[in-house]
């Protein structure tokens, strides 16, 4: 009671009354549809409910994700504007533009860590290899021929990839596409061979036969593929790259309310409904305090920094 009651005392002594007193806004900075677009309907759907405010999700894609963080980077920080977003706006595209406009470790205020997911390693079910030491030695011995895809220079996908090459010494050609349903109709046609993707896509095409699961980019097994190997078990100790998806707000947001925003969500993320309906779309619900959450996108940070720094990744 004495955080909610803490909510309401503080926005008032901005002259702004007791908050949530109308809609807040959810900046997504991708399409609907989309992964993070999903999660982020799944959650504030809930939040809604306790909050007793609509929470309209608005889908602000563009630039990976960019324009829509900039957008809550520089938005009022009155509790009316949040931001879902995934990893990329917030670790890696600092260290790929250099002009991004916003700086997420100065404008954002972490909320929680909603949920992470595996990357998983597929490749074309018509390539001659069942494991990640089998596709090791056949790009070893066809240096620069194999393909792989990705959604665009500087994505999980791409930098998941960048980092295998730099682990294994192998040498594939980058092809980068819209989305990752462009990537498996590629896969299925053999222009591209091998692809780190997101679980919830690349599954049903691995049980249709049409894909071949060789590895799980996690540093260990998760949960939700308990019978796949990791790559870091598979020879390459330290690898790890995962996706990730979190609630921030514009930094300078009244603690009480980024305090309250933060159990609210842990609660709901926690709830057995919605913690179903995460795992059956391959993400592991998580919950975590705004510090926490600054940790992770420092740790990050700096992984991703060197990868990107190694490969001499250029954004698009």
């Amino acid at each position: 009671m004495a955080a909610g009651a803490a909510v309401l005392v503080a926005p008032a002594a901005l002259g702004q009354g007791p908050w949530p007193s109308r809609p807040v806004r959810m900046i997504v900075p991708f399409p609907a549809g989309s992964s993070p677009d999903l999660i982020a309907r799944l959650v504030t759907e809930k939040l809604a409910a306790v909050l007793g405010q609509p929470v309209v999700v608005e889908n602000r894609p563009g630039a990976g994700g960019n324009i829509g963080t900039g957008m809550v980077a520089r938005a009022t920080p009155d509790g009316y504007t949040l931001l879902f977003t995934i990893n990329g706006p917030l670790v890696t595209a600092p260290a790929l533009y250099r002009q991004l406009g916003y700086d997420p470790f100065r404008q954002l205020a972490p909320v929680t860590l909603v949920a992470t997911s595996p990357n998983v390693l597929v490749v074309d079910a018509q390539l001659p290899v069942r494991n990640v030491a089998e596709f090791v030695a056949l790009a070893r011995s066809r240096p620069g021929v194999l393909n792989y895809g990705s959604v665009g220079n500087g994505s999980a996908a791409h930098l998941a990839m960048e980092q295998l090459m730099a682990s294994a010494g192998i040498a594939l050609q980058h092809v980068p596409y819209a989305g990752f349903p462009q990537i498996t109709t590629a896969m299925v046609g053999g222009q591209v061979q091998a692809a780190f993707m997101v679980p919830a896509i690349a599954m049903p095409m691995v049980q249709a036969g049409k894909l071949r699961l060789l590895a799980v980019s996690t540093a260990g097994r998760t949960s939700l593929l308990p019978n796949v190997p990791t790559v870091a078990e598979s020879g390459y100790p330290g690898f790890e790259a995962i996706s990730w998806q979190a609630v921030l707000a514009p930094a300078g947001t009244p603690a009480a309310i980024v305090d309250r925003l933060y159990r609210e969500l842990v609660t709901i993320i926690r709830s057995d409904d919605v913690r179903a309906r995460m795992r059956a779309q391959y993400f592991t619900p998580a919950g975590t305090a705004p510090a926490s959450l600054r940790d992770l996108m420092a740790s990050e940070k700096v992984r991703w920094d060197k990868v990107i720094r190694a490969a001499g990744v250029q954004p698009e």
